[in-house]
């Protein structure tokens, strides 16, 4: 994997890194720090693709951004709220219309007015039951609505794209590519004319993408999904210039592919391991998937959701048995013979 050399964009500012396609950078209130933006040329005007969280500093950046960059339309890869968090304000300021998967869409609305297993208290519910103490269930973190915090207005109209569809943008196609486990239905596009692929949030250079459980769907299997969509990912041609949503574009898809791939297979032996011969809850078994210690509410909660989804997959796959004791959840491996 060889990471370009391009420095990031200043705020309000587009850098081109491939004819007809630049980068945009908005600023976000996450360790993180940032997300990256793509605007595609599509004349007479770009398309957008991704927003940034709704803050004073994003919606500055983007109104110097629109100066010199009229928007046609907006695509979204995902409903989290650093990639659809200012739809709503770009469609009252620019007039351009949200282009996203129906599952995206949906799963934003569910979470945005808190609907039964996408309110917070079916979040708390469900980490409870994993082992977690009721002093960080109790945590602004897991008891307010924080979608509606990042993204508070929502488009109340989209157009559809789905997986495998051709999109014209400025006379290129751009191949919609859906992956899950990370959010139900991201769209990645990939322009086979350009030799480009905008990653989303599926395939980030530096960092594992979030893999979690949700609530709504306990008994799912995220990281199984995630791992068979990056095989989709996989069959692109290796020199292909990846556009991610953090940190810098890259080249060599193919080689960032297998370090995700062995990643989350150390992860699982080592929570494989720790669970030989005894039965420990997902939060127990935190400090395992992390060597960093977890005390940031808000980390708790990701931390949280991808331990629950690296057990599942274990669990799916017969390598650990769930154990219920009343309402906790625990879970065991096979003592070696």
């Amino acid at each position: 994997m060889r990471l370009t050399t391009h420095q990031p964009p200043e705020p309000g500012t587009a850098l081109e890194v491939a004819p007809g396609v630049r980068w945009a950078r908005m600023p976000i209130p996450t360790p993180l720090g940032h997300v990256n933006l793509w605007l595609l040329a599509d004349e007479p005007g770009w398309t957008a693709v991704d927003t940034g969280i709704a803050t004073p500093a994003a919606k500055e950046a983007w109104v110097r951004l629109l100066a010199g960059h009229p928007l046609k339309r907006l695509i979204a890869t995902h409903f989290h709220p650093d990639h659809l968090g200012l739809a709503g304000w770009l469609e009252e300021q620019a007039g351009v219309p949200l282009w996203i998967t129906f599952g995206e869409y949906a799963t934003a609305q569910l979470f945005f007015h808190g609907i039964a297993g996408f309110a917070p208290e079916a979040t708390q519910a469900f980490f409870r039951s994993h082992g977690l103490e009721e002093a960080r269930i109790q945590s602004r973190a897991l008891a307010s609505n924080l979608y509606r915090l990042g993204a508070p207005t929502l488009p109340h109209t989209f157009r559809p794209i789905r997986d495998g569809e051709s999109l014209a943008i400025g006379g290129r196609a751009w191949q919609v590519i859906c992956g899950h486990g990370h959010s139900p239905d991201h769209a990645s596009l990939h322009c086979a004319e350009a030799g480009v692929l905008i990653s989303g949030d599926m395939l980030l250079p530096r960092i594992s993408t979030n893999v979690s459980a949700f609530a709504a769907i306990p008994d799912s299997d995220p990281l199984g999904l995630f791992l068979d969509s990056l095989g989709r990912l996989e069959v692109l041609p290796a020199e292909t210039l990846v556009l991610p949503s953090h940190g810098v574009p890259f080249r060599g898809l193919h080689a960032r592919i297998a370090q995700l791939r062995a990643h989350h297979a150390s992860r699982c032996a080592a929570l494989q391991q720790a669970c030989v011969g005894a039965s420990l809850s997902a939060a127990e078994l935190i400090p395992v998937v992390f060597e960093r210690p977890i005390t940031d509410p808000f980390q708790t909660l990701f931390a949280m959701g991808e331990c629950i989804a690296h057990l599942a997959y274990l669990e799916h796959r017969g390598l650990l048995r769930r154990e219920v004791d009343g309402e906790l959840i625990r879970f065991r491996g096979s003592t070696p013979s």
